[in-house]
């Protein structure tokens, strides 16, 4: 698969890639998120998943599963750890962790790396048997809700490391953190280049003029996309193509 790469990335980066990949063939990687499709994640694992394969590396993919409660108390989770303001009651928390006790009996957590995915299934923790346990963090924490994220960074605390995005996002969690820079992929769905026809009949159905420069955001409607930043940059911009 990384073959399909050839001439988009730069050659030293796929070579470098390859041997990194030899010096971890024959080992295992687990990956656990809360849902197989929709959302940042679930996208990058769609891609990752068979490029750590292709490499000769064990990769596999486990999702954690939750009734409505459940997710609805980690969609509060995830909102105020980005700045919302929300409580979370304890018997929200103490369903959180039960259907993560659930899910932890139910699934293989045996691997020489386990990479855990936002705070959905982090108190998965609780339930390591071996291996390096990494805990992710794809979400803005700069500004959080202080006791929600004091509940997280209980279970956040106990992983070998801890991932963010850039630096204004990291907190001192644990004592190993890395950070590591969003990146896309540009043979997936949402990068792959349209041909014209594609653009000019979306264009024409509706209703865009095509001899006008556009702006396009790319998001669910989520203020914590920024849409705001997306109109104010329209205004901006508009004074300097009227």
């Amino acid at each position: 698969m990384i073959s399909e790469y050839n001439g988009i990335s730069p050659k030293r980066d796929l070579l470098l890639i390859q041997q990194l990949g030899k010096k971890l063939k024959g080992k295992s990687f687990l990956h656990v998120n809360s849902t197989k499709e929709g959302g940042g994640v679930a996208e990058i694992l769609q891609r990752m998943i068979p490029l750590l394969t292709g490499l000769g590396i064990d990769a596999r993919w486990e999702v954690i599963n939750g009734d409505k409660t459940f997710y609805d108390t980690t969609k509060t989770i995830h909102n105020t750890l980005q700045g919302d303001k929300g409580t979370i009651s304890k018997k929200a928390w103490d369903h959180y962790y039960e259907v993560n006790k659930k899910n932890a009996a139910k699934l293989d957590l045996e691997a020489d790396a386990v990479l855990i995915h936002d705070p959905q299934p982090a108190p998965l923790i609780d339930y390591r048997k071996s291996g390096l346990w990494f805990w992710r963090c794809h979400i803005d924490v700069s500004n959080p809700n202080p006791e929600v994220f004091s509940h997280i960074s209980s279970f956040a605390s106990k992983y070998h490391a801890t991932v963010f995005s850039v630096p204004k996002f990291a907190k001192p969690i644990t004592s190993a953190e890395y950070i590591i820079p969003p990146s896309i992929d540009p043979l997936s769905q949402k990068n792959m280049e349209l041909r014209d026809e594609e653009i000019n009949e979306v264009a024409e159905r509706l209703g865009i003029p095509r001899d006008r420069p556009i702006i396009l955001q790319v998001s669910r409607f989520d203020r914590f996309k920024d849409p705001i930043g997306v109109i104010n940059s329209y205004k901006l911009v508009k004074n300097y193509n009227d």
